[in-house]
């Protein structure tokens, strides 16, 4: 598959998404939402466990990059929600993809690139990296992240960073909920790896399920989630993985998956 602005990597059963345009500090262009669009897609019938998203260099992503902006600015109404959609694809394609998705954050990450964060399903930030919700200082708003941004942090905590602008700090990333760690850069492999590597230790459809479940019962009443948690743990537990695991745990063994 070529890809332009993005580099795709598979490692020991991993995969790796890397922005690639550090000379912009991987800041998104059309091609490149269009670049990891097609990685995520392919990468959702592929065999690997799980996916890290991260940035080439020393920066996470640097928002929307001054070209595409430009020409963004240039273009038509309909153009401009042509191209909102295809960010807003992208964005529920990570969201609801079938493996887990985790952001690392090897630097600064600023406008939309918050939004790639959000949307993973676990983030490891650098210390010292800084985040950023610019967009009203340049007469717009955080429209296609905020559905993520917002699950992420809340209400609250949105008002504050979102209509200030202010930058905030990794640890403080952390203390909103945006991050859920904080590492120095001789320990993010570190942290990224743990995470990879309990990953692997779940059965590949029950990650999958999982996420579907968090993300619906999270989003529904509780009288209305009562039935689709009954059956799916029903459904799980007669499955053909279901079956091996608990199997492989009353037999105190390791289950099939963990020995690919």
């Amino acid at each position: 598959m070529e890809l332009e602005t993005v580099q795709l990597h598979i490692i020991d059963n991993v995969a790796h998404v890397i922005l690639n345009r550090p000379e912009k500090r991987n800041a998104f262009n059309s091609q490149m939402i269009m670049d990891l669009t097609d990685a995520f897609r392919t990468l959702a019938e592929h065999s690997c466990r799980s996916i890290v998203l991260t940035g080439e260099g020393s920066t996470f992503s640097a928002g929307a990059d001054l070209d595409y902006m430009s020409e963004m600015r240039e273009a038509s109404h309909q153009d401009n929600l042509k191209d909102a959609m295809r960010l807003a694809d992208l964005l529920e394609l990570i969201y609801t993809h079938p493996k887990p998705v985790i952001a690392r954050v090897n630097g600064p990450v600023v406008g939309g690139g918050n939004g790639l964060v959000a949307a993973c399903d676990i983030a490891v930030a650098k210390k010292g990296s800084f985040f950023a919700f610019s967009e009203v200082r340049l007469g717009i708003t955080p429209a296609t992240i905020s559905p993520y941004v917002i699950r992420r942090i809340g209400e609250g905590r949105a008002r504050l960073l979102m209509l200030t602008g202010e930058r905030f700090t990794a640890d403080q990333a952390l203390e909103y909920g945006l991050v859920h760690r904080v590492a120095v850069m001789g320990d993010l492999e570190h942290a990224v790896h743990g995470y990879t590597t309990a990953l692997s230790l779940g059965g590949p459809k029950a990650l999958e399920e999982c996420k579907k479940l968090i993300q619906k019962v999270g989003e529904e009443p509780l009288d209305s989630v009562k039935n689709y948690t009954a059956e799916m743990i029903a459904d799980l537990r007669v499955s053909e993985e279901g079956q091996e695991g608990m199997g492989s745990y009353l037999d105190r063994r390791d289950p099939e998956w963990q020995k690919g």
